[in-house]
């Protein structure tokens, strides 16, 4: 909730520097400057790149932050590690009450240190304690069992610091919290701060210094290329195979009632149904090996594929037609001159959709069962809790995606280059 409050504020203050900043600066002399009107211009709605630059940076900086990188200048709190101390009140069974100090030294995670000496006062029944505890965790302190009666019944520990407590209640201290558990000992936690351990979140140069290991040694008997190429590869063979069934399914679909009555009902089911759950029938009925996931990209891609070209077909203008008609056009002349090239952005835009909807399901068909593959790598690591590695294979994925897109972005316009025009 923090970082997602700390994302929205560092968003309104760019656009609001961005903005002032424009301002003083000499404005863009283009095409889409000389136009008159340009809300709702689609066309006219280009990224800003200064917002690009800052999304990047800010997304990294908060990372950094909050996993203490030192890459960043700031970082928001962490956890307590020191040494510190609280007071306890004990009451043995006559009624008598004594205080002890509990000594406590946080060190970090895997570090091994020695406990806290105490001061040694210990004239009465209750006896000072020192402990270690590991920071961001909790440890049970048994100072009970050094005090002298602390067996007897009617002996409890009645306050910490002076303030009241009973079983299963909290008291904040300095540093951190103190709870008596049911059987009357104390559980104290220290301070966890706003910082994120290594284990739910590595900071950026652990992440880096894993992508620079695993592309030079590799993972689990594959190099990093390896694992990329055999998820994009499947992707490929699934997406291509979709394309070749549903483009022409699409068509017929588009310009037969008796195509569109007969699969029509069929697409229409299987739109709404994630690939992910046609996993186990695939894996049944075509194994665990590479046809099951090709089988399965294939039919992540083809109902994509196909309400694309079918909606393309829909939408071609009708006075198209009837001006190619006019002109003594045959069925085929208007099939090749005037629904295929008025068809083409609508296939383009489901195309890149299905590559996305492809590349995410390859990932998550891998997590199922495969040798090598992003997904695999992931999964792997995630079961000894190497959370860098599992870090590093999201960014990756995301960057290859990314990739993926901007290519079918760059294919549209030179191979369509007449979209957005009438």
């Amino acid at each position: 909730m923090i970082i997602a409050l700390i994302y929205v504020a560092t968003f309104i203050l760019a656009f609001i520097i961005v903005r002032v900043v424009s301002r003083f600066v000499k404005s863009r002399a283009d095409f889409t400057s000389l136009k008159t009107v340009t809300f709702g211009d689609e066309s006219a709605v280009i990224p800003d790149r200064a917002a690009t630059i800052i999304s990047i940076v800010g997304i990294f900086l908060i990372w950094g932050a909050f996993t203490g990188s030192k890459l960043t200048l700031f970082h928001v709190p962490g956890p307590f590690i020191g040494d510190t101390s609280f007071s306890y009140t004990a009451e043995n069974a006559a009624g008598e009450k004594d205080d002890a100090t509990v000594f406590v030294r946080v060190h970090r995670v895997g570090e091994i240190v020695d406990a806290p000496a105490t001061k040694g006062d210990d004239t009465g029944f209750a006896k000072d304690d020192s402990v270690t505890i590991q920071a961001g965790r909790s440890g049970l302190i048994r100072s009970s069992r050094n005090d002298e009666g602390s067996k007897d019944e009617g002996y409890r520990i009645v306050a910490i610091n002076g303030s009241p407590i009973d079983s299963e209640t909290k008291v904040e201290i300095a540093d951190g919290t103190v709870l008596m558990t049911p059987k009357g000992s104390l559980n104290f936690e220290p301070t966890e701060g706003w910082q994120m351990e290594k284990i739910w979140l590595p900071p950026p140069e652990d992440v880096w210094s894993r992508l620079v290991e695993i592309a030079s040694k590799g993972y689990r008997n594959f190099t990093l290329i390896e694992h990329l190429g055999w998820s994009l590869l499947r992707v490929l063979a699934g997406f291509a195979i979709g394309c070749i069934v549903g483009i022409p399914l699409g068509y017929a679909m588009g310009l037969s009632n008796w195509f569109r009555g007969w699969f029509d009902p069929i697409v229409e089911f299987m739109r709404p149904v994630p690939p992910l759950a046609l996993i186990p029938l695939i894996i049944i009925w075509f194994g665990i090996d590479e046809t099951g996931k090709i089988v399965l990209l294939f039919l992540a891609a083809l109902w994509i594929m196909t309400i694309a070209a079918r909606a393309g077909v829909s939408g071609v203008n009708i006075s198209k037609i009837h001006a190619a008609y006019s002109l003594g056009a045959s069925r085929w002349q208007i099939m090749r001159h005037v629904i295929v090239p008025n068809s083409l952005p609508e296939i383009f835009t489901g195309a890149r959709v299905a590559m996305g909807v492809c590349w995410g399901t390859v990932v998550a068909a891998e997590l199922v069962a495969a040798e090598k593959g992003a997904g695999q790598m992931i999964v792997a690591a995630a079961k000894f809790q190497l959370t860098d590695i599992v870090v590093m294979g999201i960014i990756l994925i995301g960057i290859v995606g990314y990739g993926i897109d901007i290519l079918m972005r760059s294919l549209e316009r030179i191979l369509v280059p007449w979209k957005g025009r009438a």
